[in-house]
């Protein structure tokens, strides 16, 4: 008889919810001087004229200062890089995420089953890459700090709280990177644009796969 596997490690993480995570540039907003303040936003506007017109592909630093009227060197100075600039863009949206999750209502916010809320969490990401998709591929950072970065691990960290509660007897953390692989921009992005899956069906894949990886039954 095969012998039986040994218990999962406790984590080491913390069990708590996860607090209000800001995930760009604007956490430094309340500390901004007005006319600071009013440059970023100028910044982002014209960032935001330039996908519009051209797409991402059209935002580059240098780009975003002629259309704002300012100095390059201040584009860098507000946002760091094209990376932090485009993350900056995907900021708000990634907040009103984040605040359904912790404290709106149910299935996605608290009062649900952990396993109701995680459907309801893949399907709020699933949707929001449909509306900014392109913008996700071209904010995230290379490989090696893909998983590292604050945004990521906030959401992972949802997700790993959410499985804790749901199967309590399993290794979550790495369970979580398994289901947040699920949710990869660049694989939505393959599965939709180059395979020419329609989104609903990727939504009923994330709920049939939350059902098996918590054992419970999927919603009728």
């Amino acid at each position: 008889m095969t012998a039986s596997l040994p218990p999962f490690p406790k984590s080491q993480e913390p069990s708590g919810e996860p607090v209000l995570l800001e995930l760009g540039p604007a956490a430094e907003e309340p500390c901004l001087r007005a006319d600071a303040a009013r440059n970023r936003a100028r910044l982002l506007e014209a960032a935001t004229r330039l996908i519009e017109e051209h797409g991402v592909a059209g935002v580059t630093m240098e780009a975003v200062a002629v259309a704002a009227s300012v100095g390059k060197g201040t584009v860098f100075r507000r946002f760091g890089d094209r990376t932090g600039l485009l993350t900056a863009l995907l900021d708000h949206s990634a907040k009103q995420l984040q605040a359904a999750f912790l404290s709106g209502p149910p299935p996605l916010g608290p009062g649900a089953p952990p396993a109701d809320r995680l459907r309801a969490f893949g399907q709020a990401v699933l949707r929001q890459a449909t509306d900014h998709l392109e913008l996700q591929l071209a904010a995230q950072p290379e490989a090696a700090r893909r998983y590292s970065i604050p945004p990521t691990r906030f959401l992972s960290g949802h997700v790993t709280l959410l499985l804790r509660q749901a199967v309590p007897d399993a290794d979550c953390a790495l369970l979580a990177q398994a289901l947040m692989g699920y949710l990869d921009p660049a694989l939505i992005h393959h599965l939709t644009k180059e395979c020419g899956m329609p989104m609903e069906r990727l939504e009923a894949g994330w709920i049939d796969l939350v059902a098996r990886v918590t054992r419970t039954e999927l919603p009728q």
